[in-house]
């Protein structure tokens, strides 16, 4: 088990890392949300062990991580980090760049163990290549073969899709979790995308200003948003009164409902104005104007500028968020 004891760290005088403490058992996936300059990437530096603690302890499986005070190489040696900027050798091929750390002792299983990553991240057809001929994408798939060549206990990844074209990330995203869950390998990931956090994670901390917001199971976390900051995390996300909604006398009490589940009928309280619409493929997603605030709400088709309509939700959603 992974153990994060209240921790603090502070680059100079202010703590961008405040107080944090959380666990996370062998062989599960926690992906950590927020906005950006939250201290998601410096969290993962710290359990890595890159930095020194201001206050707090991390343990591993009843060992403690230390940080460069007490390692001449900083980083915990049954851990794997892969930072943003990839770390990989410009002027080595693919297959030398993955398999960089693997001992030439074994030369077949090393072949056979660099094969699998790279069909993994669908990297074979590039093996001989330079990595400095490569695109960002093709750099991050490589660089996550990499980190997995020597089978690490803990992976920690910051933002490992950032770069990876949307035709091919969903493939290795399922790829690359399946993996880890078969291996039991713990996993923490921070995120800007919200379908990794939902589909991919166990559980989901959400971290604010370096504070640790809420710590939920990911599902738990969508479903019951604590507040409105982090139902915004998975996208557009209305507070609306309550009695616009449900019989009920009291304005002060608001409901957050996301786009998805706000939607079209004859008659309500709820009666918004378009403003604009925005075509998604599956549907559209309309802006409009109530009290003079925005809101959103999806709909199959799409509605007129300037054109009133009623919303409501199900009263089963509602039920969930009071």
């Amino acid at each position: 088990m992974l153990e994060i004891q209240k921790i603090s760290f502070a680059y100079e005088t202010k703590n961008v890392i405040d107080n944090i403490s959380f666990n996370i058992q062998n062989g599960q996936n926690l992906a950590i949300i927020g906005e950006s300059g939250s201290g998601k990437s410096t969290l993962l530096q710290l359990i890595y062990g890159l930095y020194d603690l201001n206050d707090g302890h991390i343990f591993y499986n009843n060992q403690a991580v230390l940080g460069p005070k007490f390692n001449l190489v900083p980083g915990a040696s049954n851990m794997k980090y892969l930072a943003q900027d990839f770390d990989l050798m410009p002027y080595i091929t693919v297959e030398e760049n993955v398999g960089r750390f693997l001992s030439n002792m074994y030369p077949q299983e090393k072949k056979a163990r660099i094969k699998a990553l790279l069909a993994m991240v669908e990297m074979t057809d590039f093996k001989h290549t330079k990595s400095k001929y490569l695109s960002g994408g093709q750099q991050q798939r490589v660089a996550l073969a990499k980190v997995l060549a020597l089978e690490p206990d803990v992976l920690l990844l910051d933002e490992p899709f950032r770069n990876i074209d949307g035709f091919r990330k969903g493939a290795l995203r399922r790829n690359l979790f399946a993996y880890l869950k078969n291996r039991n390998i713990t996993c923490i990931f921070a995120t800007h995308d919200s379908i990794d956090a939902l589909s991919f994670s166990d559980e989901t901390i959400v971290m604010k200003n370096g504070q640790l917001v809420c710590h939920d199971d990911s599902k738990n976390l969508y479903l019951q948003p604590k507040n409105k900051y982090v139902a915004s995390l998975y996208g557009e996300v209305n507070e609306i009164p309550l009695p616009y909604l449900i019989e009920s006398e009291d304005f002060d009490k608001t409901i957050l409902l996301y786009a998805n589940e706000l939607f079209v009928t004859d008659v309500s309280d709820l009666q918004v104005t378009v403003i604009q619409c925005y075509f998604k493929g599956a549907n559209y997603l309309i802006k409009a104007v109530f009290e003079g605030k925005a809101l959103f709400f999806e709909n199959p088709l799409p509605i007129a500028e300037d054109e009133t309509v009623c919303l409501t939700a199900f009263d089963d959603i509602i039920a969930m968020r009071l």
